[in-house]
Parts: structure tokens; C-alpha cells; sequence
């Protein structure tokens, strides 16, 4: 199920085959069973499935982390020493704490994944600069197409640069920008991300009707029909071949790798006694962590 921060949580239906397709022979990690992976996602986060089957699909050792040492990084450098940690996925939000805090423990790890929300390229510098690990990965993907549908190794960080890349497609999945008529953008053009492959979900369960809205059938140059997975998230390529995420065609924010509705929390705002009107966005609080902010009159 999704995260419910809408109030709507959907369920939405994974095969194992996409699952084997997100942590058997790909392209964006390679897990032995020399490796020692780290949960430290909620199971009913959907980063888990990379972290649990990632683990015992690949006979490497599994290591689940406490919520109570998630809430110190000191603690959590600990765990990274003791257990002989090479693999650990975090979230935008806490990569940049860690970063912040002790970015000499995320150095031990050999691979590294963080995503979830838009990340400040500041922190990525700033780890690269002190000790990065052996793989730093920026990585993309909606529940709905099975954690991750995207990936770009780091290396170097642009002075001047103001975003991130989500990179490119992992194995067995495509990604398509499209504009609103369902066609092809040029690069460098800001349109839709829609993805296709084995990780896609068959759908939400029991939800026909979404399903139909958010799983289109679409014909390429005429070809065959494909299956793509409408995300609601606004990105470009680039020159390279990257792609760049630009944001939500929607109002919907991602704060922490939560979907929210803001309409929704001004909704019930507007309901307490003396709240005329309300507003919520996006804001940013005072160590520079990415939180909610509602205005209300």
C-alpha cells in the first residue's frame, strides 16, 4: 500500500517478477552474497522490497535497523561500522542529515542509494568531498513501478549545479516524456514521465476505474501497445541522455518520500473554529530540511 499521507492509501499489486527485476541481474547494483544490506525502511515502505529481497533473493545477509537508531545518525554510524554494512538505501531527507552530521560513516558503504523527494546538490558535494562511498547512487521510482525505474551514479557535482539527474532507466524498464497528447517531447522539453517494463504493477487492487486512469495503453510509431504508468512528475532529458526532475504537474508535494495532497490538510484546516482560509506548501525549516508550512486566516 502507499504511504495513506493522502488519506486514500491504494493497494497497489506487485508480481515477483518485477521485484525480480528490481534486484536480479540488473544494471544499477550487482549483490552478492558477500554483501551486507541494511533495512532501514519501514516494511511497509516500499524501499523495503529492495532492501529485504534484495538481501535473501541474492543469499547476502540481511541487517534490520531499529526506528530508534533512524532517529540518531550517530547511532546509525555505529550499526554501519559493527555490522560491516556495504549496501543501505536512505531517503533524501535523512541522506542529507547524515551528510550533515557524520558523512565519514556513509564512506565505509559500498553501495549507496538515496532518493525519494528533489535532493540539494550541496549535500551531494559535500559527501563527495569527505570520503564518498565506492558507489553513490540517486535513484527514482514510484510505487507503482516497483521502488526504483531509474539511476545515476555521482562522481562529481557542478559548482553551479542546481539539480541532480535521476539518470537513466534501470534494466528492463523504459521511460517515456510525453506531452499532454501522449506524444514524444524533444529533448531538452519538459513533459510528463510515464514508465514502462517488467517492474510495472498490474494495477491497484480492487480500483478498477484508477487503475484504467493511471495504466494507459499506448502505440509508439504505430507499433504495438504499451503499458505505460502515468507518474504525474514533470521531468526532461538531457543532452547526455539523463533525465532532470522538475517537479509535480499536480499540487501534490513529497516531503521525506511521503505523498501529499496539500488540498486535502487545508481541507481540514478550514473546518477549525475561527480558520477562515488556509494554505499549505512546501517550505524549508531552520537546518535546511524540506517540511510543511500552512498559512491560515
Amino acid at each position: 500500500y502507499t504511504s495513506g499521507s493522502t488519506g486514500r492509501p491504494k493497494g497497489v499489486a506487485v508480481s515477483h517478477r518485477a521485484v525480480n527485476r528490481l534486484v536480479m541481474n540488473t544494471d544499477y547494483v550487482a549483490l552478492s552474497p558477500k554483501e551486507v544490506v541494511g533495512q532501514a525502511s519501514n516494511t511497509s515502505f516500499d524501499a523495503a522490497t529492495f532492501e529485504i529481497w534484495g538481501a535473501l533473493l541474492n543469499g547476502a545477509r540481511l541487517v534490520p535497523i531499529p526506528n530508534d537508531t533512524l532517529l540518531s545518525p550517530e547511532a546509525l554510524a555505529t550499526v554501519i561500522e559493527q555490522c560491516g554494512l556495504t549496501t543501505l538505501f536512505l531517503t533524501t531527507a535523512f541522506f542529507n542529515h547524515m551528510v550533515e552530521r557524520i558523512p565519514l560513516a556513509l564512506g565505509r558503504l559500498k553501495n549507496l542509494l538515496f532518493g525519494g523527494e528533489a535532493v540539494d546538490p550541496r549535500r551531494v558535494r559535500e559527501l563527495l568531498q569527505n570520503g564518498p562511498p565506492k558507489r553513490l547512487l540517486h535513484v527514482y521510482g514510484p510505487t507503482e513501478t516497483t521502488t526504483f525505474a531509474s539511476w545515476y551514479r555521482i562522481k562529481t557535482v557542478a559548482p553551479d549545479a542546481l539539480t541532480i539527474p535521476i539518470g537513466r532507466p534501470i534494466a528492463n524498464t523504459e521511460i517515456y516524456i510525453l506531452d499532454p497528447h501522449l506524444n514524444l517531447v524533444p529533448i531538452g522539453v519538459a513533459g510528463e514521465i510515464y514508465i514502462a517494463g517488467v517492474g510495472l504493477a498490474r494495477g491497484y487492487l480492487n480500483q478498477p476505474e484508477l487503475t484504467a486512469e493511471k495504466f494507459v495503453i499506448h502505440s509508439f510509431d504505430g507499433g504495438v501497445g504499451k503499458r505505460l504508468y502515468k507518474t504525474g512528475d514533470l521531468a526532461r532529458y538531457l543532452p547526455g541522455g539523463n533525465i532532470e526532475f522538475l517537479g509535480r504537474l499536480d499540487n501534490q508535494l513529497k516531503i521525506r518520500g511521503f505523498r501529499i495532497e496539500p488540498g486535502e490538510i487545508e481541507t481540514v484546516l478550514s473546518q477549525c473554529t475561527g480558520v477562515r482560509e488556509a494554505a499549505v506548501i512546501a517550505g524549508v525549516n531552520n537546518v535546511g530540511e524540506k517540511c510543511l508550512v500552512a498559512y491560515v486566516e
